[in-house]
């Protein structure tokens, strides 16, 4: 049964979600991965919106597929290099799976780099069953969007699919470890430093990257950065001079270049945005 009983919190701080007071997020539950499935999916989010107006979300992908079942579409996204954007409108939900760098290569049979900043529709997933996934997935949702019991069906519905990928393969168990280790360890700023820590070249994992993320271990380096920007910006942490310094920037302005490069806002700007207590 999918953890669905909020007894392990996931995501406390959301560091890919480009939220604000101007930008805020409709409600999201987030619930855990069943433990015999973490080498193939991290995480599931479900959004559940009701709006009067449109609402554009905008996040810096983690280096992961996705597998999103909406009440209007089912998709696997690639990887997108720089910001990624959906716009919400009406009434609607959507069921997400975040898979772990190692899957989207086991669910799409081939090279992720061919579905960089796209995706394709679960029809053209023949292994994935798409017509009764979706169809289920639909089902559970149906009466209530924000049940949890609702939820746990449609998990399980995704964990169902996904358990047909395991054991994963010695690359893919590479690729998770690659990607968690450069997570938890912030002052790692250049390729050859996660090369060494591998044990591989800097060109074995460059193909290595490319095969499981479709980017560049340079890519991964910056986005994580990013991402401890944003975290860093929505826990207050006002200092951007001494946040450049932490991310391993030669001085603020580079740091500002790439996060608004990517984000298209300043970081100043962005920490201005943020509610404060």
């Amino acid at each position: 049964m999918p953890n669905t009983t909020g007894a392990r919190a996931v995501d406390p701080v959301d560091r890919a979600h480009l939220t604000g007071v101007t930008r805020p997020s409709p409600p999201i539950h987030r619930y855990a991965a069943s433990e015999h499935l973490s080498d193939v999916v991290d995480r599931y989010w479900i959004p559940v919106w009701s709006l009067a107006e449109p609402s554009t979300q905008s996040t810096l992908q983690h280096p992961v597929c996705l597998i999103v079942v909406s009440n209007t579409y089912a998709r696997l996204y690639g990887v997108v290099q720089g910001r990624s954007s959906v716009t919400l409108e009406g009434d609607g939900w959507a069921v997400g799976a975040m898979l772990t760098p190692a899957a989207g290569r086991l669910v799409l049979g081939r090279s992720v780099a061919g579905i960089t900043d796209t995706y394709l529709d679960l029809a053209e997933i023949p292994a994935l069953d798409p017509d009764s996934f979706v169809a289920e997935i639909h089902a559970a949702m149906a009466d209530d969007p924000h049940d949890p019991a609702a939820h746990a069906v449609a998990i399980g519905a995704v964990e169902q699919r996904l358990a047909a990928y395991l054991p994963v393969d010695e690359a893919g168990l590479l690729i998770n470890d690659v990607i968690t280790w450069l997570r938890d360890h912030p002052e790692v700023t250049r390729v050859d430093e996660l090369a060494a820590h591998v044990g591989i070249t800097e060109r074995s994992l460059h193909r290595l990257v490319e095969q499981r993320v479709g980017m560049s271990p340079k890519w991964l380096i910056q986005r994580r950065r990013l991402h401890d920007a944003v975290e860093g910006l929505k826990a207050g942490e006002t200092s951007l001079a001494d946040m450049a310094a932490r991310l391993g920037y030669a001085d603020q302005a580079h740091f500002t270049h790439d996060f608004r490069a990517v984000t298209g806002m300043t970081p100043g700007e962005y920490l201005a945005d943020q509610p404060r207590d």
